[in-house]
């Protein structure tokens, strides 16, 4: 975190950050459809799999996070410090998937991984697209599967400290996509654009290069994070076209 903690501080204060076209990683990078089959979270194995998985994940939030600070620094400095707690709260996330995976007996590097979030972005991305990209559709999907998660768990007999970890990043990762939802729409004001029109607009022209979602939209959840009626529809039709 410490590493982290530095390098969040130098993009606050403006400093030039090299962002690299895809990030070192020291494990394998394998395409997403092409990883090993997982085992039933009913196995520690299975259980450890999901772990892995997430960090991957939250690793990737968080470079993105740290990404968008370095890459727009000229933008509302309050947003610039709500983004940096953001992205410690990523680096967090981080940590607590890689710590629960370590007591199940598990390491880091066990398995592939894939880079599909770090993919869907681009360096000419708007902060718009950005805001939209990362918060409102990966992790605005990262709702609705946490809470599909959450529920498959119930039936499931899984470690106490494991579903502590993952109830607590699905609970903390709606204040993410909150604030992914505020300032789409404040910027949207700014640039006097029609939020709700650019949203289906994103959609269609940003659908190529984003991850397929396929979890049923969870309406209680995107109404809490800010998601209008007109835009949960939007995903709603979205999924039933990619089905």
């Amino acid at each position: 975190m410490k590493i982290l903690e530095t390098h969040v501080h130098l993009a606050l204060s403006g400093q030039e950050m090299v962002i690299p076209d895809r990030p070192q990683r020291d494990i394998e990078i394998w395409e997403r459809g092409r990883h090993p089959a997982k085992k039933g979270l009913s196995y520690a194995e299975g259980q450890a799999r999901l772990l892995h998985d997430m960090a991957n994940i939250e690793l990737q939030a968080m470079e993105l996070a740290l990404r968008t600070l370095c890459e727009f620094p000229d933008v509302d400095p309050i947003f610039r410090q709500q983004l940096a707690e953001l992205t410690l709260s990523e680096g967090r996330h981080l940590n607590l998937c890689l710590r629960g995976l370590r007591e199940l007996g598990y390491e880091w590097g066990q398995w592939p991984i894939h880079m599909v979030l770090w993919n869907a972005v681009e360096r000419n991305d708007s902060l718009i697209e950005r805001l939209f990209i990362v918060h409102r559709y990966l992790e605005g999907s990262g709702l609705d599967a946490g809470a599909s998660l959450l529920e498959r768990l119930k039936g499931v007999n899984v470690r106490q400290q494991t579903s502590d970890i993952i109830g607590l990043i699905a609970r903390e990762e709606l204040g993410h996509v909150q604030f992914g939802s505020l300032w789409y729409r404040h910027f949207c004001q700014l640039e006097r654009l029609d939020a709700d029109h650019t949203f289906k607009g994103l959609i269609q022209n940003l659908l190529p290069r984003l991850p397929r979602r396929m979890e049923p939209v969870n309406k209680d959840l995107r109404r809490s994070a800010h998601f209008n009626e007109s835009e949960i529809q939007t995903l709603i039709d979205l999924r039933q076209s990619l089905l």
